[in-house]
């Protein structure tokens, strides 16, 4: 039974790594099976956090860094410290590791009746008849909150009966110290590789949960724990990772966390985490976006189009129903929009009119007397030339159809008569394929216009939107972030272009150029990257960066 309303315990795990002559080495330790989370399992040491890691004295037991300092890091406004306290104390409790100072110099050591008193109070600590800033305060010890980086952001997926919060942890393990389980909640540990752990877990002689598989995967690049303090201690956002369970398309259900491409989508339409949402696009199905809102994607799958082209459904039986992009002239799509549109279409709303966006409007047009909104074909090959559109819209044009608002932004750049159509209700934007889902999309000169695009791309930021629906792939949010990558991405291969422009030793053709240019691209796909390669060759001559002659390329001097 689902329990979506459990609200998550806050926790904090620690990645002890020490480096061996293998490479890293991480501490797991497994826990009893009597315990009812991650039972069996091996885990990095951790645990909620208590009440007695916000102590009144605990920040004048911490080494280099106070409460709010640690806050600001978590991105909470007060508490963060006990975090980092969590993280210490469930390393002792669990491990007998003890990540300390003696003085302001020397982290513990623990050797001889050092580590046979420090073993009694750990588990005097584990019967609650101290808590653990009795052993810093008993002991003279500080925390060494310093040597501790914070790496990563995980919650426990919803509709679970038990929910953690929980905050990652990356420290050197200490030395002069000998890791040894508690017995009571963990019964073994480890040190290990994180690729050889991985290679347990697959072989079955260890058991792992999701969040530490991914964890560990991203543990495999580090040669030295020094290399992986650097990259946690980089200022960077951290992304709260919260799985999402859907449906594969074989029935099973599997785990989804941020950077998949049905996450955001899942997540949206499934909050509850039940495990009903797919993983992936089936032509001809309906999928409930919103309210009111129905995608149906065309059964015409490719390198171009992806999973296949979306039409998008929005209304009722009560509004009318408006049809975004119908897609391409193929009758089995035809009829999936007829069906599934659950009341009387009147309207339909192009975004451009190549041949997989716009040809199935005027056969809808015919069986529904629909208006068709949009902006002409250019007179190009690629375009549908039977499009005509009943009303021509304008950019920031603000269209009262279906029962909602939607308004046009004009997005050339992918094509010259790209529109985008912002649901200012929902705040969902439908691309096109102006932003589309897994791959950058094609800038196909002379229609195609390479600085038009990332100035389009820039536009879209200046709206409210919560959600972008392409016209191929998943819902997308985080639209900053999205054009963000996309511009970086298209300023990089713009680079590579005048790179090896630069270090040519004479003019060269497209043909020579994509080579260099593309060079981390399938040259099975040069001849469409020449496409985008022209486009981008066409904006550095504006620019007055490149030149031109007799079908070939040389830089500015």
């Amino acid at each position: 039974m689902n329990q979506p309303h459990v609200k998550p315990r806050p926790a904090a795990t620690i990645i002890l790594a020490r480096n061996s002559t293998e490479g890293v080495e991480v501490l797991m330790m497994q826990r009893t099976t009597a315990v009812d989370f991650a039972t069996g399992m091996h885990v990095f040491p951790g645990g909620a956090v208590d009440p007695t890691d916000h102590h009144p004295e605990i920040a004048s037991l911490c080494v280099g860094l106070d409460d709010q300092r640690a806050s600001q890091m978590l991105g909470i406004e007060q508490g963060g410290l006990a975090y980092w306290i969590a993280a210490i104390r469930e390393c002792f409790e669990e491990s007998g590791l003890l990540l300390g100072y003696r003085t302001e110099q020397d982290l513990v050591r623990l050797h001889g009746e050092d580590a046979e008193r420090l073993a009694k109070l750990r588990l005097e600590m584990a019967q609650n008849k101290l808590i653990f800033a009795d052993i810093l305060k008993t002991e003279q010890f500080r925390a060494a909150t310093d040597k501790i980086a914070y790496y990563s952001h995980w919650i426990t997926q919803a509709g679970r009966p038990k929910r953690y919060d929980t905050r990652f942890f990356v420290a050197q393990a200490p030395e002069g110290q000998i890791a040894e389980q508690d017995n009571h909640e963990t019964v073994g540990q480890v040190w290990v590789r994180p690729d050889e752990a991985l290679e347990m877990n697959k072989a079955g002689t260890i058991e792992l949960m999701f969040p530490t598989i991914r964890t560990l995967e991203s543990l495999t690049p580090f040669k030295e724990v020094e290399e992986l303090l650097e990259y946690a201690r980089a200022p960077k956002p951290k992304t709260l990772i919260a799985p999402f369970t859907a449906t594969a398309r074989n029935g099973d259900q599997h785990i989804l966390i941020p950077g998949d491409f049905a996450y955001t989508e899942v997540r949206k339409i499934d909050p509850d985490n039940k495990g009903t949402a797919h993983s992936f696009i089936e032509p001809g199905q309906a999928v409930v976006i919103g309210t009111h809102i129905t995608r149906i994607t065309a059964a015409n799958p490719g390198m171009m189009t992806g999973p296949g082209t979306n039409t998008y459904l929005i209304g009722d039986a009560q509004t009318g129903v408006a049809v975004i992009d119908p897609g391409p002239l193929l009758e089995e799509h035809i009829q999936n929009i007829l069906k599934a549109a659950g009341g009387p279409i009147k309207w339909i709303l192009c975004t451009h009119t190549h041949i997989d966006h716009s040809p199935a409007a005027s056969r809808i047009k015919e069986q529904t007397g629909a208006q068709v909104y949009g902006r002409p074909a250019p007179a190009y090959p690629n375009q549908d030339q039977t499009f005509a559109p009943d009303h021509v819209v304008a950019h920031d044009e603000v269209l009262k159809i279906a029962g909602v608002t939607l308004r046009v932004i004009h997005t050339p750049g992918h094509a010259s008569n790209q529109v985008c159509f912002l649901h200012e209700e929902q705040h969902m934007l439908f691309t096109g394929d102006h932003i589309m889902q897994g791959s950058t999309v094609v800038i196909n000169p002379p229609d195609g216009n390479m600085a038009q695009y990332l100035a389009s791309l820039k536009l879209i930021t200046e709206y409210s939107i919560d959600y972008l629906a392409p016209g191929h792939g998943f819902l997308m949010n985080n639209t900053q972030e999205v054009v963000d990558r996309l511009i970086i991405h298209r300023m990089g291969r713009e680079n590579k272009v005048l790179a090896a422009l630069r270090g040519a030793s004479q003019p060269l053709p497209l043909e020579e150029l994509v080579k260099h240019a593309y060079s981390d691209t399938d040259q099975r796909l040069h001849k469409v990257a020449m496409r985008s390669l022209q486009a981008h060759l066409d904006k550095l001559v504006s620019e007055g960066r490149a030149h031109h002659q007799n079908g070939v390329w040389s830089p500015t001097h």
